[in-house]
């Protein structure tokens, strides 16, 4: 068997990385801000509860670090929901399969008026979402549409079930540039006790997925936790870090870009085991950029617009605006098929406005013809 990161995770004691955490001092966070380049300990002072009234540096230093390795530029994604159909029954997704839903799945005609209505707003890069169902919405599915939606964008990402390396490396010569695959929780007791049926029930088949990702070649890898799941979010954003480090040495050819996704509403949701506010949030994130400097940070809709204007200037890279979580959402503007429920509706011209008037740059799309990819067509 190739090594994985699932060696790595198993020589981690949770528990144990939890207590060195809140054992940090003002002394330890002090000398994390100041140090060169972050080590493990560092990052725990970053992430430890002592760091919070060290904010106002972390965020200025942070910000440096972006404006250093990123410029002024700030990207715009949009997710499009493909289909709700899942398989799995996961105690806080409203796609689970044991909500009473109406279910969709959308077909070729459906998907072209979402592309276009998706063009229509100015996107050009494209985040494709479904449900879990690998016989439904699974390889057949992918390869009939995913070439047709690759034609409208310049660049197209995926968050959808863990796949096989071997279906990772076709995806990728029908157009697929990203995918996004998010562990939940790094602790597997907690995983178990929320994943009751299916195949996301399996702990180590999705740790291992980035592993298959990065060796069929995909050029970028999307990592996070579902903050709030476990008991204790500091602990599963440590063990982010550590699956960032081990990647980024493994397989230094991908890219990898980082999400912080919190519970939000959704049918049948749960409350969430460890609160993070807002302040928090924002400490989380000018530590990782601290820690990984040259790696992409982003922010969806789940989050207010209050923290979004406040964030996306000091260290974020990629944001999404106006999203819609239901298959359907743009062309028709169903909204009760929703996955969760997002906290910032505002339109993207809206967003986008907000982020001309800190000074950044909007930008729509990825790739041009020059860096080897084929225009988008135009519709």
């Amino acid at each position: 068997m190739m090594d994985s990161f699932l060696n790595q995770w198993q020589r981690i004691d949770w528990d144990d990385t939890g207590l060195r955490i809140h054992a940090n001092t003002a002394r330890d966070v002090e000398r994390a801000l100041n140090a060169a380049q972050l080590t493990r300990q560092d990052f725990m002072a970053l992430l430890s509860p002592a760091a919070l009234p060290y904010l106002e540096p972390l965020a200025q230093r942070a910000q440096r670090l972006t404006r250093q390795r990123f410029g002024n530029v700030v990207g715009f994604y949009l997710p499009l929901y493909l289909s709700n159909l899942c398989a799995n029954d996961c105690t806080y997704c409203g796609f689970s399969m044991s909500n009473h839903l109406k279910r969709k799945t959308l077909d070729e005609q459906e998907i072209i008026q979402e592309c276009e209505a998706i063009r229509a707003k100015g996107f050009d890069n494209l985040l494709l979402v479904t449900g879990e169902h690998k016989t439904k919405v699974g390889m057949d599915y992918f390869r009939r549409y995913v070439p047709l939606i690759r034609k409208y964008f310049s660049s197209l990402m995926m968050e959808v079930q863990p796949l096989s390396q071997e279906d990772y490396a076709e995806l990728k010569t029908l157009g697929l540039d990203g995918v996004m695959v998010y562990q939940e929780t790094y602790h597997e007791a907690t995983y178990q006790r929320h994943h009751l049926r299916g195949q996301k029930m399996d702990f180590a088949w999705r740790l291992e997925t980035p592993d298959r990702l990065a060796r069929a070649g995909i050029d970028k890898i999307g990592l996070g936790a579902l903050i709030g799941l476990s008991d204790s979010w500091r602990t599963d954003c440590y063990m982010v870090a550590e699956h960032l480090l081990y990647l980024q040495k493994a397989y230094w050819q991908s890219r990898y870009s980082l999400s912080f996704p919190r519970l939000r509403p959704c049918a049948g949701g749960i409350t969430p085991a460890s609160l993070m506010d807002e302040s928090q949030l924002l400490q989380v994130m000018c530590a990782f950029r601290l820690l990984a400097p040259d790696v992409e940070l982003s922010l969806s809709t789940r989050e207010s617009p209050w923290f979004r204007d406040h964030a996306v200037p000091i260290m974020v890279n990629s944001i999404s605006a106006g999203s819609k979580t239901q298959p359907g959402g743009y062309a028709t503007g169903r909204s009760e098929l929703e996955q969760f429920e997002p906290h910032d509706n505002r339109s993207p011209q809206e967003v986008a406005r907000m982020v001309l008037k800190a000074g950044l740059q909007p930008v729509w799309k990825d790739w041009d013809p020059y860096l080897g990819r084929k225009p988008a067509r135009v519709v």
